[in-house]
């Protein structure tokens, strides 16, 4: 691509980073039935080293200040994870950490906060141990991660708790939000299943477009009810959804801009969001396995700004089906990976939205 005359795509301010999620290792010692990575414990070839790991946040760092997700897998694993939080830290980028919770200890605790880690977020994925532990496919893992949480909340870290909406979950989703707030969580951010990884052996557990509308419904009924920031996580229907249900109510939605429960935009995947696997191929989300370069041979500030997957992602003009006349497309934009999963054409139209465009052209 000639520098002289940039794609209209590449990086500006409606495309800046906001968030990295990088793989930091496929190293698990759990095995959820959901994951995306299908991680286990390794080992697992190829896996960033050490110095590579540091220059990635070199570049990232050049690129813009993104919060930087430290995920895997489980990130706890990883034997210089310390050494990762603390360069980033020093960078001026907002470090965070996706943990199962299993492995904290008062040590490990003390680390995250020394390390600069400023979130770690906890998934639970069922209100009693009998629906976690079946999710995790470990058993006593949901009694592991509420021991986590409490070491995580003595050292003055702040949580969030994530959840995965399958139909085995979606009655006890309440349940979970209100041991969210029984634990002293900060937010409470659900997960709509994307069937990838073990998630595709699940597939019939995946809710349908219409619990799918009322689920989102009801977590938008939440805002009033409870203390925790809100967030819907590949449901951008839910951008759509607030947009909807504010003009109805005549209210004014004061939207949170920043950080990491911000509400900006539906499908954030090569638009403001990237992920990184544990070989350094980075890719528009975690459950968008297309290969948009690889750190080991190109800069990541290069892949990020030309990558031609990332730019027909920014492109919304190029959405089909009823995505391409839909009037939310700028909010919601669909799931990218749910029609790729779906269709083999990652701009095709989202399959589990229920809502059909004013315009159809």
């Amino acid at each position: 691509m000639n520098p002289k005359h940039p794609h209209p795509h590449t990086q500006d301010k409606k495309n800046q980073l906001r968030l990295v999620a990088w793989e930091t290792t496929r190293n698990c010692n759990l095995a959820c039935v959901h994951c995306r990575a299908s991680a286990s414990m390794g080992p697992h070839k190829g896996e960033l080293g050490t110095e590579e790991a540091l220059g990635l946040l070199d570049q990232i760092a050049q690129v813009a200040k993104p919060i930087i997700i430290l995920t895997g897998g489980e990130p706890l694993l990883r034997s210089d994870i310390f050494d990762i939080a603390r360069h980033g830290t020093r960078l001026g980028l907002r470090m965070v950490m996706a943990l199962n919770g299993t492995l904290v200890t008062e040590t490990v605790a003390r680390q995250l906060v020394d390390s600069g880690i400023q979130r770690i977020s906890v998934s639970i994925d069922g209100s009693s141990a009998e629906t976690h532990d079946r999710f995790r496919q470990v058993k006593g893992a949901f009694e592991g991660t509420l021991r986590g949480i409490e070491l995580i909340k003595n050292a003055g870290l702040e949580f969030q708790i994530n959840t995965t909406i399958t139909k085995t979950n979606l009655n006890q989703i309440p349940a979970i939000q209100d041991l969210a707030v029984e634990l002293g969580a900060v937010a409470h951010h659900i997960f709509l299943l994307v069937p990838t990884g073990r998630g595709k052996y699940i597939v019939d557990q995946a809710i349908d477009a219409g619990e799918y509308e009322r689920t989102l419904n009801w977590f938008y009924d939440q805002r009033a009810n409870t203390p925790l920031q809100l967030k819907a996580t590949c449901a951008p229907h839910y951008y759509r959804i607030l947009r909807q249900r504010a003009k109805e109510e005549g209210i004014s939605v004061n939207f949170q801009t920043h950080g990491l429960d911000a509400v900006t935009r539906g499908c954030l995947g090569g638009v403001g969001f990237c992920f990184i696997s544990h070989r350094g191929i980075v890719q528009p989300c975690g459950y968008l396995d297309l290969n948009c370069g690889d750190v080991r041979q190109s800069s990541f500030a290069d892949i990020w700004n030309q990558s031609n997957i990332f730019l027909e992602l920014r492109d919304y003009d190029k959405l089909k089906g009823k995505c391409g006349p839909c009037e939310y497309k700028r909010v919601c934009g669909g799931c990218r990976a749910r029609a790729y999963e779906a269709t083999g054409d990652f701009m095709r139209e989202e399959p589990l939205c229920s809502y059909e465009p004013r315009s159809k052209k």
